[in-house]
């Protein structure tokens, strides 16, 4: 919970300082690029959390992997490594994203599926969603092959999960608990 705290403080800071330098939408992108790559990079996000690897080989390798991005966003990099909390890079730059889409009026749904969303479930979902939030809203699909079926749905602070592993979790956690 601090954590989800912590990245939106860092996050509408850092979408302050991008509104105040006309850098909004460069900084967005490279958000786009670092969530991408985070959730790309099994070996990346083990990176982040170590907390063996030095900070400052950490900082070394984020801003060499993020040299093309803008001056904003590598200069929040360098904020969170040198502030120990470059573990919630991930979760800052999904903070900005929302940020940024409620700032244009849009809500951001992140539709988590086994497989690639079809064009024409993709308009299903961003109908449903629209019409559940009241808001124009842009859709975010993340493969996650862990979830083996159905989707995890995330709007806001709003998730649904009709994974297919979340379902055989409860019933684990059913037969657990009535043995």
């Amino acid at each position: 919970m601090s954590n989800s705290r912590a990245a939106v403080r860092y996050a509408k800071a850092i979408l302050d300082l991008a509104v105040d330098n006309k850098v909004v939408d460069a900084v967005e992108s490279d958000m786009r690029a670092i969530v991408s790559a985070i959730s790309e990079s099994k070996e990346l996000n083990d990176m982040l959390v170590s907390p063996v690897i030095k900070p400052s080989i950490k900082k070394d390798a984020l801003l060499e992997i993020f040299k093309d991005s803008n001056s904003v966003t590598q200069g929040a990099i360098s904020m969170l490594v040198d502030n120990k909390r470059v573990s919630i890079l991930n979760e800052v730059a999904l903070k900005y994203i929302i940020l940024n889409e409620q700032l244009k009026g849009k809500d951001v749904a992140f539709v988590t599926t086994a497989v690639p969303l079809t064009s024409e479930l993709e308009q299903k979902v961003l109908s449903k969603v629209s019409e559940l939030t009241g808001n124009k809203v842009v859709i975010e699909n993340k493969i996650d092959e862990s979830i083996i079926g159905g989707f995890v749905l995330r709007v806001g602070d709003v998730q649904y999960d009709a994974s297919v592993a979340n379902k055989l979790s409860s019933l684990k956690r059913e037969f657990t608990n009535s043995l």
